[in-house]
C-alpha cells in the first residue's frame, strides 16, 4: 500500500508538471483525484487496514494529496501566465490608438441648455408619454371638431381607435401642448413649467420640416401676468440660447389653444437675414408660436378664466439648432449619419 500510494505521489506530480494546457490538467487532476481517482481509490481502502498500519498510509496519503493539489495550483497559475505573456517587439515610438469620443446629439443638448435656462428662472421641467387621446390632443385645447389638424392627413391615429372619440381615441401625439392641461389637473396654479419632447406629424418632409421632430413647450400660469413679462422672456432666452442679442419679432397668428395669439419669428442666423431656403428668402423664421392661454383652455383645466391668466410659447428644438449651428436642412439632424454628427461632440 505505501510502494503504491509514493508511486502515485510521484508519478501524478509528473504528469501534473508536464501539462500544457488547463485541458490537460483537468485530466490529471480528475485522474488522481476525481471520485474514481487513483488518490481516493486508496483512501477508500483504508478501512480495510489495522489501526497502526491505517494511521501510517493515512498520514502519508494526505500529505500526497496536499503535494498533488499544490502542484496542479502551481501548474494552473504556470499555464495561466504563459497563455497572458506578450512575446512580440514592443515599438514605444508607435502612438496609442485614440479612445472614440462620444458626445450628445445636438438636439438633446439643445434641450439640456434650455433646461438649465428655464431652471435659473424657478420652471419645473415636466414630461408625459408620447401617446396621447384626442381629448387632451385636441377637445381640451379648444381644436373645433371640423379642425383639419384630426384628420389622418395630420394626426398619426392608433390603429383600433381611429373611430372612438375623445380619451379613447388614441394618437402619437401631434404637438405638447396637451400636457399642459394634465399639469394643471395635476398641481393647479400658480405654475411655471416647461416640457420638452418628440411629436410625430404626418407630412412632407423638406429642408425645414420632419415627420418626427423636437418641441419644446413653457407655460406660465399666474394672477394678472403682464403680456409683456412674455415677451421679455422670450428673448431672454434666445439670447441665453446663441450668447447675443436676437432680433425677435412678434405676428398675430391663430391657434385655438391661446388668445390672443402670436407667429413668433427670429431673424435668421443661417444667413443673416439676407435670405436662404431655410428662411424661404425672407430673413426671418418662425421659432415658436406664443400667446395667452384660451379661457376655454383654463377652464379644461379646471382654473377660473376671470382669475388665472399667463403666457404660453412652443419652441421647435430642431430649427432652434439649425440656427445655432447653421445648418441649412433638419434631416440631417435625424439621419443618424456619423459624418454629419460627429462635428457636435
Amino acid at each position: 500500500m505505501l510502494e503504491k500510494l509514493e508511486t502515485v505521489r510521484s508519478e501524478g506530480i509528473s504528469e501534473i508538471l508536464s501539462a500544457s494546457s488547463l485541458e490537460q490538467l483537468q485530466e490529471a487532476r480528475q485522474k488522481l483525484m476525481g471520485k474514481k481517482g487513483m488518490l481516493t481509490e486508496i483512501l477508500k481502502e483504508l478501512g480495510k487496514l489495522s489501526g497502526e498500519e491505517r494511521k501510517t498510509v493515512g498520514r502519508l496519503a494526505n500529505e500526497a494529496k496536499e503535494a498533488i493539489a499544490a502542484a496542479l495550483e502551481q501548474r494552473q497559475e504556470a499555464i495561466l501566465a504563459e497563455a497572458s505573456a506578450f512575446t512580440g517587439e514592443i515599438d514605444l515610438t508607435r502612438p496609442g490608438m485614440a479612445i472614440p469620443s462620444c458626445g450628445l446629439h445636438p438636439i438633446t443638448q439643445m434641450a439640456y441648455d434650455l433646461n438649465d435656462i428655464f431652471r435659473s428662472l424657478n420652471f419645473e421641467v415636466y414630461s408625459e408619454n408620447e401617446i396621447t387621446s384626442e381629448l387632451y390632443g385636441f377637445d381640451n385645447l379648444n381644436f373645433p371638431p371640423e379642425h383639419p389638424a384630426r384628420e389622418s392627413m395630420d394626426t398619426y391615429w392608433i390603429a383600433g381607435t381611429e373611430e372612438k372619440r375623445g380619451a379613447e381615441r388614441l394618437a402619437l401625439r401631434p404637438h405638447l401642448t396637451g400636457a399642459s392641461i394634465r399639469y394643471l389637473q395635476q398641481k393647479g396654479a400658480p405654475a411655471r413649467f416647461v416640457y420638452p419632447g418628440r411629436v410625430y406629424r404626418n407630412e412632407a418632409t423638406d429642408a425645414r420640416h420632419e415627420r418626427a421632430f423636437f418641441q419644446y413647450e413653457a407655460l406660465i400660469v399666474d394672477r394678472d401676468f403682464a403680456f409683456a413679462s412674455g415677451q421679455l422672456l422670450v428673448k431672454s432666452i434666445l439670447e441665453k440660447v446663441f450668447g447675443q442679442e436676437v432680433d425677435v419679432r412678434m405676428r398675430a397668428g391663430f391657434f385655438p389653444f391661446v388668445e390672443p395669439g402670436f407667429e413668433i419669428d427670429m431673424k435668421c442666423l443661417v444667413c443673416g437675414g439676407k435670405g436662404c431656403r431655410v428662411c424661404k428668402q425672407v430673413g426671418w423664421i418662425e421659432v415658436m408660436p406664443g400667446g395667452s392661454p384660451h379661457p376655454n383652455v383654463l377652464k379644461a383645466a379646471g382654473l377660473d378664466p376671470a382669475v388665472w391668466s399667463g403666457f404660453y410659447i412652443n419652441i421647435g428644438l430642431d430649427r432652434l439648432v439649425m440656427m445655432r449651428y447653421g445648418v441649412d436642412d433638419v434631416r440631417l439632424f435625424h439621419s443618424a449619419d456619423l459624418r454629419f454628427l460627429s462635428q457636435f461632440r
